[in-house]
């Protein structure tokens, strides 16, 4: 009898292990899964998107790919996971303010952002840096104000497209400071921060993953940060909160969505999975280099994020009549 009981245990211990396997644990992610980044590789998602993916593969137990699905502001790679099964196989890791600003800036879209598309969670936030042309006689955020308002044509200000999250924070500050600013599209923030450099734009804003090292070598004078509190990298530098200027918590928002009408529970396993990857110590420290911070707050938080963002673009797109060209 006691040989029996022994080779019963013998037995059942692989099972247990078995049901704590991560594939078990996964509760059917039964095929590959991916990620779909709608920009070209090389941005903040792509980057951020590789980084996650192989941490997901060991937490979930099936390989996660991504996938680069570029064009008509990230229209493109959106509906792919907009079309896609409802059972959570199919990611989307972008900048979410592209889903809070391009409901006004396109006159339709192929897929709804409310009802196609399921937040799962924010993944990171990474704060704005204002900066300006090293010939641009400012040192601070007083004279810069103060310049911007006394030059009638207004300061050449670069963006990362027409419609951005950059070009709409620069709007919006400019009608608090009461100043004309000549808004300049660049095809992304990299060219922009370029023209600074070069004095071709006068300012501009952008992530601190992308600007960060351009301010602290010198080759232009950060003015202010987003964000709730100084970077580490630039700490005489204030934030918007600290100046009272308007979109204190502009920047560079990841977040990952799945298809509409993925369920609750899938939803909230991918989220409590996603949690757990971020909470590793050394994809948080890769992240704090990249200039951002984890935030995995979950569906609910998101949800009310783009729907404030989402209403708060949208009415600076309509009063400043902001066309894509």
């Amino acid at each position: 009898m006691r040989r029996r009981v022994l080779l019963g245990s013998a037995l059942a211990t692989p099972a247990l292990f078995a049901l704590s396997a991560p594939s078990l644990r996964a509760q059917g992610f039964d095929h590959t899964l991916r990620i779909i980044v709608p920009n070209a590789p090389g941005g903040t998602s792509d980057i951020l998107a590789r980084l996650i993916a192989p941490e997901l593969t060991q937490a979930l137990g099936q390989s996660v790919v991504v996938e680069n699905r570029a064009g008509a502001g990230g229209n493109i790679g959106a509906d792919v996971v907009a079309k896609s099964p409802p059972d959570g196989h199919t990611m989307l890791l972008l900048d979410v303010s592209v889903l809070a600003t391009n409901p006004a800036l396109f006159p339709k879209l192929p897929f709804n952002v409310e009802t196609d598309l399921a937040p799962v969670s924010m993944v990171i936030y990474a704060p704005y840096i204002l900066t300006v042309s090293n010939k641009l006689p400012v040192k601070d955020a007083r004279e810069l104000v103060a310049l911007a308002k006394s030059r009638s044509g207004g300061l050449n200000a670069g963006n990362s497209g027409t419609g951005t999250s950059s070009h709409l924070t620069l709007v919006a500050l400019a009608d608090q400071w009461g100043a004309a600013l000549t808004h300049v599209p660049y095809r992304g923030g990299a060219p922009a921060l370029m023209a600074v450099t070069t004095s071709e734009a006068d300012l501009t804003i952008a992530g601190a993953t992308q600007a960060q090292p351009y301010a602290v070598n010198g080759q232009m004078r950060a003015i202010a940060v987003t964000g709730p509190r100084r970077l580490a990298s630039l700490p005489d530098v204030p934030t918007f909160r600290e100046l009272g200027w308007t979109a204190e918590d502009a920047g560079t928002w990841q977040g990952l969505l799945v298809q509409g009408g993925t369920s609750p529970e899938r939803v909230s396993l991918l989220h409590k999975t996603l949690r757990e990857v971020l909470a590793r110590p050394a994809l948080a420290t890769r992240i704090a280099e990249l200039g951002g911070e984890p935030r995995a707050d979950g569906p609910e938080a998101f949800r009310t994020w783009l729907s404030r963002e989402t209403e708060r673009y949208g009415k600076l797109i309509r009063q400043h009549n902001i066309r894509l060209e």
